[in-house]
């Protein structure tokens, strides 16, 4: 019988799908919208995130993942559920084969959670996959060679950063801070000095617009609106992308920290092949502008952007179900 065969990056701000021979499928925010009364789940992905911060008091709109891992297993495994037969349409009796990536470092629960969720959700066998190592297959390093590759994964929830060498991870670290935290820092920022609050895609949206990791040639501006903290009334004021950079220049510091502590534990044969090859950055986050040049100073190891940063772990994710009997004793094992 025919078995599809499909990737799953289960992240904590979007869900990509990568299916073999199709490429990257779907693409959707990790947003589930509920009514209250009911119990049910009333939009799914892009439909639910455009809810957020506007829904009367009936509906609930819940991100079922946090740092990386699942917060509410039962709208994760509804979500999933949605998402695979958004993709499978009426082709939903054939079995289905899944590999769904999991941060590196997460406990043998949260990594029961995910499996037992894609389970539910109607896959015949389930894999998980650090995400630095589906990172490192996505970008297209050559992690098969007895060479040294890092690779720095910039999520919405969690930052991965990982040497990798001979199909396997050698040395790893995962902190719990990517996109998101940078746009809870941008929102906390302009509470406090402009008394505005402002909600989770305004922030967003300032960080993607005018957010930089470094100082830009030219300094940008940006009209943000939110509701006055004092008064209560809507305020507009105008950010300017240097105070960007300074609310976010905490969470840039923990991704470099990261970084830092990978290369310091990593072995001397080792290291040298990542300096000689440099430092591959993956994920959302490594879309921050100036970011790669930040690491680069701080670690003097050359970084750069991976082509399609944000597909890199889907893809990856469904290329190593293909590569599955070269990786298979690379990857966690979940107790029957």
């Amino acid at each position: 019988m025919f078995s599809r065969q499909i990737g799953i990056d289960l992240g904590t701000a979007n869900v990509l799908v990568y299916v073999k021979g199709r490429g990257i499928v779907l693409e959707e925010p990790s947003v589930v919208a509920m009514s209250n009364t009911e119990n049910e789940i009333l939009a799914v992905g892009r439909q639910a995130q455009m809810m957020l911060g506007r829904t009367p008091g009936t509906v609930t709109v819940i991100r079922p993942m946090r740092d990386g891992v699942i917060a509410d297993f039962l709208v994760t495994e509804a979500m999933l559920r949605y998402f695979i037969e958004k993709i499978t349409g009426s082709f939903k009796i054939l079995p289905i084969d899944v590999m769904i990536c999991i941060p590196a470092g997460v406990t043998s629960v949260e990594q029961r959670a995910v499996h037992d969720a894609v389970k539910q959700a109607g896959a015949r066998h389930a894999w998980l996959i650090e995400e630095p190592l589906a990172a490192a297959i996505g970008a297209q390093l050559p992690i098969h060679d007895p060479n040294g590759n890092m690779v720095v994964d910039i999520g919405g929830g969690t930052t991965e950063a990982a040497v990798i060498s001979l199909n396997g991870i050698v040395v790893s670290t995962s902190v719990r801070v990517g996109g998101n935290r940078m746009d809870e820092a941008i929102a906390t920022y302009i509470k406090r000095k402009y008394n505005l609050m402002i909600g989770d895609r305004m922030a967003e949206e300032v960080k993607i617009q005018i957010g930089s990791a470094l100082p830009r040639e030219q300094e940008l501006t940006m009209e943000v609106r939110g509701r006055d903290y004092v008064g209560g009334l809507p305020k507009t004021v105008t950010v300017r992308s240097s105070e960007v950079r300074e609310a976010i220049a905490e969470p840039l510091s923990q991704i470099v920290a990261a970084a830092r502590t990978v290369l310091e534990q990593t072995p001397p044969e080792l290291a040298s092949d990542v300096i000689d090859r440099g430092i591959v950055l993956t994920g959302g986050g490594a879309q921050l502008h100036g970011i790669e040049r930040l690491l680069t100073l701080e670690t003097n190891v050359p970084c750069y952007v991976a082509e399609n940063p944000l597909q890199c772990v889907a893809i990856g994710a469904g290329l190593a179900l293909e590569r599955i009997d070269v990786l298979r004793r690379q990857l966690p094992t979940i107790d029957s």
